[in-house]
């Protein structure tokens, strides 16, 4: 086996942000070389291939510097790569993002600026964040799979949203409006769902819900604050129930969401904090779920907390220790 490779390994999808990356990658790529980053890089060829050429980079050539250049999904099949490797434990990894395009919601948290010169700056600064790293078990066709994210998951509402989304994206129809026109449709389509809510070993819930976000960082959907609260170092989920409401009435807190508000303005909004969750639906395996753009099939969902357990290039520092939450429900 090859020694340690002190090489950043740049991992790009040419797809991500409808093919924004591809055209981006020579001027990302010139910007790394004039900043005199030492790298090597791959481009994905179809969905999911990340986390084959991650795993295999580091396992087959010591890479433990990765930077992954495209959307959330992009990030999470890195995340995925890196964590289903044996040859170094993660927290000796240290990944860095180029993010595309303006519907990361991962970057949102950090407040990264949008030009790709202060984002190369940022990896060239190399300040690292111990980030908490979420994994979540489930049952495929009645197989027990594992999926590691970094930002957040979410199912009822969130899943059809971002299914939906994914096929407008397929077709090459983007955007941030489109994003809130298909949730708008999505709203007066979906159908609750009644679940039963374990946290940390204790029933907290059953109930009928619009939709459930779990999170180490505060937003998803497409700039949603649905985790307004969340903090990513501080070995915590921020959970967020949105039990069943009236369609109108929850149209009309809409851009209450961006802001992270609707929490307070909802009656029918629950908070809750854990280390371990699980989520199932009644009758069972009636839910699907979505972790950072991708589906999985279907509950009982279990997560599980991974603390400090990759190390994440960030603009700043941010203060570690748990934040005061206020007004949790």
């Amino acid at each position: 086996m090859n020694e340690e490779n002190n090489k950043w390994l740049v991992v790009v999808n040419p797809k991500a942000s409808i093919g924004k990356s591809e055209k981006d990658w020579p001027e990302i790529q010139q910007l790394l070389t004039s900043e005199g980053v030492d790298f090597d890089f791959v481009m994905t060829a179809y969905q999911g291939h990340a986390i084959s050429l991650v795993r295999d980079s580091i396992t087959e050539k010591g890479y433990k510097n990765i930077i992954s250049v495209g959307g959330d999904g992009t990030n999470n099949e890195v995340i995925n790569g890196i964590f289903t490797q044996v040859r170094f434990p993660t927290t000796e990894i240290t990944m860095g993002t180029i993010p595309v395009g303006t519907g990361n919601d991962w970057r949102r948290t950090f407040n990264f600026p949008e030009g790709y010169p202060q984002l190369v700056e940022i990896i060239k600064n190399g300040h690292v964040f111990p980030h908490d790293v979420g994994k979540v078990a489930y049952y495929n066709d009645g197989d027990a799979k594992v999926r590691y994210f970094l930002n957040a998951a979410g199912t009822g509402l969130n899943e059809m949203v971002c299914n939906r989304t994914n096929k407008l994206k397929s077709e090459g129809k983007g955007g941030s409006v489109r994003y809130m026109l298909n949730t708008a449709s999505c709203l007066f389509q979906f159908k609750c769902v009644r679940i039963k809510l374990e946290i940390d070993d204790q029933e907290v819930l059953e109930d009928e819900i619009l939709s459930i976000s779990v999170g180490n960082c505060r937003f998803n959907g497409g700039g949603m604050m649905m985790m307004p609260h969340a903090f990513p170092d501080d070995g915590l989920f921020d959970i967020t129930v949105v039990k069943k409401v009236g369609m109108l009435k929850f149209a009309a807190n809409i851009s209450n969401i961006y802001d992270g508000t609707f929490v307070d303005k909802l009656k029918e909004v629950s908070l809750y904090r854990g280390k371990k969750i699980r989520i199932t639906s009644i009758p069972a395996h009636q839910l699907l779920l979505e972790t950072e753009g991708e589906t999985l099939t279907n509950s009982p969902f279990e997560f599980e907390m991974l603390p400090k357990a990759i190390n994440m290039v960030v603009p700043e520092e941010v203060e570690n220790g748990k934040r005061k939450v206020e007004n949790i429900k």
